[in-house]
Order: C-alpha cells, then sequence, then structure tokens
C-alpha cells in the first residue's frame, strides 16, 4: 500500500514536472512567433528593390552601405576569431591537463570573456582604436573588437564539439599507430566538424545583430559605401536604430525584417549542415 501511495506521487511530480517543461516550451515558442509575425507584418510592405539594392540620396536611404559594411565586419571577425577559437578548443580539449593552473585561468578567462556586456567591449575599442592608436572610427576596429566578444563562444562551443566525438575513435586511432596530432587533426576534428560549424554559424548570427559594440567604434556611416575596411561604416543593426531615430520608421520596419531573415536564414544553415554532416559520417541513425 505505502509503495503504491510512494508510486502515485512520484508520478505526480513527474507530470507536473512534465507539464510545466511543456507549458514553457509553449509560452516561448508563441512569444519567438508572435515576434516574427509582428515584425514581419511591419515591414514586408515597405520592403523595395530600391531599399535593398538602390543608391542612397537625400530623398530615398538604402542598405547597401550596411550590407558592405556588415561583410566586412563578419570577414574580420570569424577571420580573426576562427582560427583562435579552434586551436584553442583543441589544446583544452585534446591536449591540456585539466588540473593544471594554467588551463584553470584560462577557463575563468573564457568564462569571464563571455559574461561581459558588449557595451563594455564597445568601450575597450573605442579607447584601444579610435582614442590611444589613433585610427579613428573604422570596420576594421569594430570587426576586431567583435572578434573579442565571439571569441569565448567559439572556444566554448567546439570544445563541446570535440568532447562529442567517441573516445574509441581515439583509441582505435592510437591502437593502429598514429600519433596525437595525427588522431587530433585526422580524426577527431573531421568528426567534430557538424559542431564546429554550427557554432561559427552562430556566431556569425550574432556579429549580424549586435550593435552596442559598433555604436561607438564603426562611426554609423549609413549615406556612404565603405571602401576598405579601414573605411567608417555601418551595419544592419545600426541602420534599425539610425532610421528608427531620425523618423525613417518605414525603411526602419523593413531593415528589421531584412536582419531577422538573415538570423533565421543562419540558424536555418546551422540546423541544416549539422544534420547532414552528422549524417555523412554515421551519426544520428
Amino acid at each position: 500500500m505505502l509503495n503504491e501511495v510512494s508510486f502515485r506521487r512520484r508520478r505526480g511530480v513527474y507530470y507536473s514536472f512534465r507539464g510545466g517543461a511543456y507549458l514553457g516550451m509553449g509560452l516561448s515558442l508563441l512569444a519567438l512567433i508572435g515576434l516574427v509575425v509582428y515584425i514581419l507584418a511591419k515591414g514586408l510592405p515597405y520592403l523595395s528593390w530600391d531599399l535593398l539594392f538602390g543608391e542612397y540620396t537625400a530623398k530615398s536611404v538604402s542598405l547597401v552601405p550596411s550590407f558592405v559594411g556588415t561583410l566586412y565586419l563578419i570577414l574580420i571577425s570569424l577571420g580573426i576569431a576562427a582560427p583562435i577559437g579552434i586551436f584553442a578548443a583543441v589544446f583544452l580539449s585534446e591536449y591540456a591537463v585539466s588540473t593544471s593552473k594554467v588551463v584553470g585561468v584560462i577557463r575563468v578567462a573564457i568564462e569571464t570573456l563571455s559574461g561581459i556586456p558588449s557595451i563594455v567591449y564597445g568601450l575597450f575599442g573605442y579607447l584601444l582604436f579610435v582614442f590611444y592608436l589613433g585610427c579613428g572610427y573604422s570596420l576594421l576596429g569594430g570587426g576586431i573588437t567583435l572578434a573579442l566578444m565571439v571569441l569565448p563562444t567559439i572556444i566554448r562551443g567546439v570544445e563541446e564539439s570535440l568532447h562529442s566525438v567517441p573516445k574509441a575513435l581515439r583509441e582505435a586511432s592510437f591502437a593502429l599507430g598514429a600519433g596525437k596530432s595525427s588522431t587530433t587533426f585526422k580524426i577527431v576534428l573531421p568528426c567534430a566538424a557538424p559542431g564546429i560549424l554550427t557554432s561559427l554559424i552562430l556566431s556569425i548570427g550574432r556579429v549580424l545583430s549586435e550593435s552596442a559594440v559598433l555604436l561607438v567604434t564603426i562611426g554609423m556611416v549609413v549615406n556612404k559605401t565603405p571602401a576598405t575596411p579601414l573605411s567608417p561604416g555601418t551595419s544592419l543593426a545600426l541602420d534599425i536604430y539610425y532610421f528608427s531615430s531620425y523618423g525613417y520608421r518605414e525603411e526602419a520596419a523593413a531593415t528589421a525584417v531584412v536582419l531577422l531573415l538573415l538570423v533565421l536564414f543562419l540558424d536555418g544553415m546551422a540546423l541544416l549542415v549539422t544534420k547532414l554532416l552528422s549524417k555523412g559520417k554515421g551519426y544520428g541513425k
């Protein structure tokens, strides 16, 4: 009798937690759908070819400068953060001794960097590139600052991907006479490729949506296409702020749609790449 009562209580607790989890998931999904529908409804009617690819004039605005600036920022930030993040994750996962004091300091530094607000990164970039180095507002300074900001995300994502590779693959490689470096770069890294690519794609999404860092580092020049990475410029996120601040409400709503669609596209690409590469390597069957 007591066992039956205890079983019923445990089952009641289980269903309560399960119901709470489904409720939370449903509310989150509804909030996301509501946000997406609201942005699309407000901005889609104002999307036009001239806004997307036209020339920026006194009478009409264009997103061409922000497209070019955003592309520069992605290339600069990922070009710096991706190799550093991947090799740092390989060191921490495959070579470092977990009990080492140096490794402990590195992990504390990574956790600290991941928790710093973006505006603090922006102030750091402003003081370093604009003020002390005298480079002025530039896409290069903004891109390097963004690289510092997304670096912890890449390191943690890549490290988790490396940890997900079965240890049996490493042991089999060692048993066949392969060395540590050969096993790491020919066996472990290819097997972890889905997670690594996903981390990089999600980092691109963060670069796309960032505004606080860029507000004080790249100058927010919205009416001129940047010629080089050393030029000041703008991004899609900054265009939304600029348009809404200076009375271009319809253009701001349309720009928000473009940014939202790009972020959703990148998230979808991350899921698709992970699924395809995992199936190709025999995972997830």
